[in-house]
């Protein structure tokens, strides 16, 4: 018989000669091997934490952005149709964007305007020295004229804090569409 048949053997031996009580013991023990698995779950969940936090934050501004694309194609289509009965269409796109995208902070929004080529803004807000003249055919609504373009642009800044790093300071989601003017 070689050495490791009876190494082999004597283990074997050995374990079954262990009393009931040596077993027990034995299990209460625990060996090395088992704070292993603790130390890799405190080093692996920090890191997932970070991921998963960091995709939840990206998502809100990817929800904001969506929100946004939405509000202002519904706030142009309204500036392009109200153009005979209103005295201040860049107040009217801006409330009716607003009313759109109720969960966006209403202070943080920039808006500008181009009616028919002319520019009007930017506007922080709801700022009420907007594009307001007197009737409905001078100033900005005079520029919508039917068959004319009616731009819009707003600016919302965008968060991309995470655990106080914020990755791009200076983030600012911008929107714009253009509709004809009926």
């Amino acid at each position: 018989m070689n050495l490791a048949s009876r190494t082999a053997a004597s283990t074997e031996a050995c374990m079954e000669t262990l009393s009931l009580r040596g077993r027990i013991r034995a299990r209460r023990h625990p060996s090395c091997d088992d704070g292993q698995s603790i130390l890799e779950f405190a080093l692996c969940v920090p890191v997932l934490l970070l991921i998963v936090t960091g995709i939840t934050t990206f998502g809100v501004a990817l929800s904001n952005y969506l929100t946004m694309t939405n509000a202002v194609g519904t706030a142009a289509q309204y500036l392009a149709v109200q153009r005979s009965v209103t005295t201040n269409p860049c107040s009217d796109a801006a409330n009716a964007f607003v009313n759109a995208a109720p969960n966006l902070n209403t202070a943080n929004l920039t808006f500008s305007f181009s009616l028919n080529g002319t520019s009007y803004g930017p506007y922080t807000g709801l700022s009420k020295s907007t594009c307001s003249s007197s009737s409905t055919s001078t100033g900005a609504a005079g520029n919508l004229v039917a068959g004319g373009s009616a731009q819009m642009t707003v600016y919302y800044p965008c968060n991309l804090a995470v655990y106080g790093h914020n990755f791009l300071p200076n983030c600012n989601l911008a929107v714009q569409t253009t509709e004809i003017v009926q």
